[in-house]
């Protein structure tokens, strides 16, 4: 017999769909079925049961090879190796729930760490553009019940966010647009044609890394100037249509993504798409989504600001103030130039997808990785800290890529003995705060004193 899980939340992408039923063992410790979720989705839950999962610590030895621990073991490494860095990374935390990311950061301001997520390396230009400039934003509820006009720009949610479109920006039916598709006009701006832009209503191909002149080129028509022949590599008239159809429109929302953070401009594009939504509302009511990958990379940018005023790129080292400084403070930077001499991965891959020259770094100091599976991160680290999946096995609060928070359920059990992210930083927490109290000392900095003292 099984049981039906309704109303789950899905915890792969930014959309965090809502609406999933999981079929579950009677015994709560095997998932039998995933249904409406998309294939990457259902996969997150499908896969948790497959045999080889790392259930326990795992510490490299000397032939690298790799030696079952106990957490016990395993935190009070983490601990001592945060607490004799001089400037220990802490970067990732996409992956993993609010909860998590809160004790994890307030270890990071213990330690003297610099705290880094995943926008360091997507939407850390779109942060910087609304942290300069604003932004006029709306919910994804109010894109379904109230949206008419829908452009997409340098992103494909039919392939990063599979279900995005079926939910909420093209074909569901809402409240004032019970029309659904029919009643939307759907625009897609990129530089190939990509599977998104085969289902929009119209098509505008722009020359790579020429976001920046198209968006200053439909500013200047809004205003009933004159603009060249062609811009970016789209004709006048192309770009006079595409501010017909939006200020046609009741409610206009623009959607964008990596398409506009990693081209030439970064966050100088996104200030002229906000500029852009900006002028549109002189005439219509116009919105801008950011279209975050990771599950909760938003909520790591939410907790980061709550408790420090930054949201990514926060070097807590002075012990005394946060500073936020990107090209010097972002993990990229910090790993190339060496000046981190001690590295921990949190929900989140940093070999996968950092340059090969950060990767290196981060192989020759000590590094641990706090994930439910093995990844390239974890085979470059000297500990491997297995814990359980949030939103499979625990639950707790992750923010929605238009900075609503959810509170993602669980589903079944952890396998025994597994821990929480939240449980490990809270005990790793507890033992640096023992290893403290045991040299006497009041901060990480005196630590570091008593340690130089013990070595002479």
């Amino acid at each position: 017999m099984t049981k039906c899980i309704k109303n789950v939340i899905c915890t792969f992408c930014g959309t965090l769909c809502d609406d999933l039923e999981v079929d579950v063992s009677d015994d709560g410790k095997r998932i039998e079925q995933v249904r409406n979720a998309c294939a990457i989705g259902a996969e997150k839950y499908l896969h948790v049961g497959n045999p080889g999962r790392v259930v326990v610590p795992r510490m490299r030895q000397a032939d690298g090879t790799y030696k079952d621990v106990s957490y016990d073991e395993a935190i009070d490494f983490t601990a001592k190796t945060l607490l004799k860095a001089k400037k220990p990374l802490m970067y990732g935390w996409s992956s993993t729930n609010c909860e998590a990311i809160a004790e994890g950061n307030i270890l990071a301001e213990k330690i003297g760490g610099v705290v880094d997520n995943c926008a360091t390396v997507c939407h850390g230009s779109s942060l910087l553009a609304i942290q300069d400039t604003g932004v006029p934003s709306c919910t994804l509820g109010e894109v379904k019940n109230r949206a008419d006009r829908i452009i997409f720009w340098g992103c494909n949610p039919a392939h990063a966010h599979p279900r995005h479109m079926s939910r909420y920006s093209i074909f569901p039916r809402g409240f004032f647009s019970a029309k659904g598709q029919k009643g939307r006009k759907i625009i897609c701006v990129d530089c190939r044609e990509t599977d998104t832009a085969k289902v929009a209503d119209h098509f505008v191909r722009i020359k790579q890394s020429y976001d920046y002149e198209v968006f200053d080129a439909l500013r200047t028509l809004l205003r009933g100037e004159e603009i060249p022949d062609e811009v970016g590599g789209v004709p006048r008239e192309k770009l006079q249509e595409l501010i017909d159809i939006c200020k046609g429109g009741r409610f206009v929302t623009l959607f964008f993504g990596m398409g506009l953070t990693h081209t030439l401009g970064r966050n100088h594009n996104i200030d002229a798409g906000i500029n852009f939504i900006r002028d549109l509302n002189d005439y219509t009511k116009a919105t801008l989504i950011a279209m975050r990958g990771h599950y909760n990379v938003t909520g790591a940018g939410q907790v980061l600001g709550w408790q420090y005023g930054y949201p990514f790129a926060c070097d807590l080292s002075r012990l005394t103030t946060a500073r936020h400084n990107p090209g010097e403070t972002t993990s990229v930077d910090l790993l190339v130039r060496h000046e981190v001499d001690a590295c921990m991965v949190i929900a989140s891959d940093l070999a996968a997808h950092f340059p090969f020259e950060a990767t290196r770094r981060m192989a020759h100091i000590p590094t641990i990785t706090l994930d439910p599976h093995i990844c390239m991160s974890t085979e470059l680290s000297d500990l491997h800290i297995p814990v359980a999946i949030v939103g499979v096995e625990v639950g707790g609060c992750c923010y929605r890529m238009d900075n609503v928070p959810i509170d993602t359920r669980k589903v079944i059990d952890a396998p025994e003995g597994v821990l929480t992210d939240e449980e490990v930083f809270q005990r790793i927490n507890k033992r640096v705060d023992e290893l403290l109290a045991e040299a006497g000392c009041k901060d990480a900095a005196e630590y570091l004193e008593y340690l130089e003292k013990q070595e002479a």
